[in-house]
């Protein structure tokens, strides 16, 4: 079985990724350049928040498991 995943370029809205130990939904994504000319990914969060990613980082996609019955 191959993880699947996808370059941070390529990240759009309702796209859900495995980041920080938990499953967060891209709500919207921006280009951005670092100090050195390097070309980042602004992602915004449908459960709040923003991160930073290089655009060539590789990230874990998927779709996140339903709560357990009863949650």
């Amino acid at each position: 079985m191959t993880t699947p995943i996808k370059v941070a370029a390529l990240l759009g809205p309702g796209d859900h990724i495995g980041y920080e130990g938990q499953w967060r939904t891209v709500n919207a994504t921006k280009t951005d350049i670092g100090a050195m000319g390097g070309l980042f990914v602004v992602v915004a969060w449908e459960e709040g928040g923003t991160d930073r990613f290089r655009a060539g980082d590789e990230v874990l996609v998927g779709t996140p498991e339903p709560p357990p019955a009863g949650a």
